[in-house]
């Protein structure tokens, strides 16, 4: 399925909640949020029916977030269902890791393939200061759960100035020894990102600061289908790899090949933009198959060439925070 750009739309996020165990700064306020209405969240029916839509089109990746999509009950069965969705070759899921220890097994038999684990700091102290109310440990767990289990595993840290600098290197060595991804993302100027007083750290910076660190340099490598932004690199010796995703430094939309389906039924066209579909109204409303399809397409065709987070007045710039839009 191409959009109006000639883009190739074959990856879905996929909002399963907006309701979270932590409350990060960049992503909640710290009062709480004034959650969705359980009858205004999809149905894992109503879910099913849009991924099936979608991979008829040509979807082949789905990743599922939030929210936390741990705390939304269910779950392993939503994944069974997906992962046997034809068309669909890949069900992953972005998560904080707090109820990952007891559920890693499961997922995986279920036919996740893979975790991205948000995961900030390795210091207690500076954890709790971020998430407001987490443990470190409980995610720590889920961690090492997740690599038994045998799931590719990703982790997602958001450099921040004064906070977790010291940090950088720390998560990195993680990389040493372990097959595993560690990501370092921009952070983008949206909901409590922008009013939070946050000041990320440019990823050219935090480059320096890895080879500096280990007196090395970082060695590009090529992405795998199907996979994200992130610009990928090895520390030579290292058996996992670092990656970079910097939205805002080094726009990627040319090469964008995703929409987002929010947890009450909107298909977000780019992260930045509010315009989209209301697909809860048109499922409730008795659509049929072919239709659904039909809208979906056309809908997709007018995805945004690019997006305008540098702009703080667009008019078309989506203002709701990160946990309400997916991530």
């Amino acid at each position: 399925m191409l959009d109006g750009c000639q883009r190739k739309i074959e990856y879905l996020r996929l909002s399963l909640t907006d309701r979270c165990n932590l409350r990060c700064q960049y992503c909640m306020p710290a009062a709480g949020v004034a959650k969705l209405r359980h009858e205004d969240i999809l149905t894992y029916d109503e879910v099913l029916r849009v991924v099936r839509a979608l991979a008829y089109l040509g979807v082949r990746k789905v990743r599922l977030t939030g929210g936390e999509p741990l705390v939304r009950r269910g779950i392993v069965d939503l994944v069974r269902e997906l992962k046997a969705v034809p068309g669909i070759e890949q069900v992953v899921m972005t998560t904080n890791g707090v109820a990952l220890a007891s559920m890693a097994h499961e997922l995986a038999a279920a036919g996740l393939a893979g975790i991205n684990l948000s995961l900030d700091t390795l210091d207690a102290a500076t954890f709790r200061q971020l998430t407001r109310v987490g443990t470190l440990d409980d995610v720590l767990a889920g961690l090492a759960a997740a690599q038994a289990a045998g799931l590719r595993l990703k982790i997602n840290c958001v450099p921040l100035r004064g906070i977790n600098e010291a940090d950088i290197p720390r998560l990195v060595a993680l990389a040493r020894d372990t097959d595993v991804q560690v990501r370092f993302i921009e952070l983008m100027p949206i909901g409590c990102a922008r009013t939070a007083g946050l000041s990320g750290i440019p990823m050219a910076e935090v480059r320096a600061r890895i080879e500096q660190h280990f007196d090395l340099r970082l060695q590009p490598v090529a992405s795998p289908a199907l996979s994200g932004p992130a610009v990928c690199c090895r520390l030579p010796g290292f058996v996992g790899q670092v990656g970079f995703i910097d939205a805002l430094e080094h726009k990627f939309c040319t090469e964008c090949n995703r929409v987002r389906l929010t947890a009450e039924g909107f298909l977000k066209l780019c992260l930045n933009a509010k315009d989209g579909l209301d697909l809860r109204t048109l499922l409730r409303g008795g659509i049929s198959d072919e239709n659904l399809r039909l809208a979906l397409r056309q809908s997709i065709w007018h995805k945004p060439r690019e997006h305008h987070f540098a702009d703080a007045h667009d008019a078309s710039r989506d203002q709701r925070a990160m946990y309400q839009v997916g991530g």
